[in-house]
């Protein structure tokens, strides 16, 4: 796999577009057909976002990527990963067998809901800011809930962590006291 979420049919790089510049088709490579990687691992670098696998190591029970069919065999050295990222914010979940995988790992007893996020008890980045869990929609379509919804779960999500300033509302309104939650 060259990069994450590279299949089309996959809304993850849709959402992205939509949340950081306004349009959900901002990935779409020229022909209309794929994603556009070059443009992609541009925006993840400017913007300081990284992906990894829970699990280093998954056996596949049936063929196909369904959470129910996949078993865990090696989880992914989570710590070892955050040494490398010492910026790091924020790790983001957006499937069952994902946040288990993580919750096991940290020892995580309460296990984030879908839109919601927690801090990694004992968890901290260089500059001494706890590192949080945020649960997120999945963006397959699969998932049953509609394309805006899972835009504003992951909008809250981005604003939450300062990559990109709260939505309050339609332009020219005035921002309320209650921050957008996830």
């Amino acid at each position: 796999m060259e990069f994450y979420y590279p299949n089309f049919i996959n809304d993850h790089w849709r959402i992205e577009g939509e949340v950081f510049f306004g349009d959900r088709n901002h990935f779409v490579a020229a022909d209309g057909r794929a994603f556009d990687r070059e443009a992609i691992v541009a925006f993840c670098r400017e913007k300081g976002i990284a992906f990894y696998d829970t699990a280093s190591a998954v056996r596949r029970l049936k063929d196909n990527a369904s959470d129910e069919y996949l078993e865990v065999v090696e989880p992914t050295d989570i710590r070892g990963l955050l040494a490398q990222l010492p910026h790091c914010e924020a790790i983001v979940t957006t499937g069952q067998k994902a946040t288990d995988t993580l919750c096991r790992y940290f020892g995580i007893d309460n296990v984030p809901k879908v839109g919601s996020s927690i801090t990694i008890a004992g968890i901290q980045n260089r500059n001494g800011h706890e590192v949080r869990l945020f649960r997120l929609p999945s963006s397959s379509r699969a998932y049953p809930l509609a394309f805006d919804k899972k835009v504003a779960a992951y909008r809250a999500m981005f604003a939450a962590i300062g990559l990109i300033l709260p939505l309050y509302g339609f332009a020219g309104s005035t921002p309320s006291a209650k921050q957008p939650s996830i």
